[in-house]
């Protein structure tokens, strides 16, 4: 892979991690990574291993885990983090932490109090099975 190619799939990659709660689209991704959509789909996962789509899910769903350990209700945690079907949400929720979203939030978060962020972040930070 050419290193311009690199330098714009990472600029596209920042963007999903910063604005994950936009609506974010990848044939938009594409256009601003200067890429056609396909090609720019096979680049993303074939330098960060995940399609941009699921990239983005990833942050959307780490960020609601985050709130929902605050106490935000499902439905608004869902919308906070720029998801507009709550099916949806929670489907992938599930998929990606391996419990609903209300079961999570409802179950005990102590072990991680005081735990700085970033390592809260590593240790709950959702996996693909």
């Amino acid at each position: 892979m050419e290193r311009d190619d690199l330098v714009r799939l990472r600029q596209a990659r920042d963007r999903i991690d910063r604005d994950y709660a936009e609506p974010l689209d990848v044939p938009m991704l594409a256009r601003e990574a200067h890429m056609s959509t396909g090609h720019f789909q096979r680049s993303f996962k074939t330098a960060f291993g995940e399609t941009p789509y699921a990239w983005l899910m990833t942050r959307r769903i780490e960020r609601a885990m985050w709130l929902l350990r605050g106490g935000m209700s499902v439905t608004d945690a869902c919308m906070e983090v720029g998801c507009t079907s709550l099916g949806s949400f929670s489907s992938r929720f599930t998929e990606l932490v391996g419990e609903t979203p209300s079961a999570y939030a409802a179950r005990s978060h102590e072990s991680l109090v005081g735990v700085p962020g970033c390592i809260a972040k590593q240790v709950t930070r959702p996996r693909r099975t």
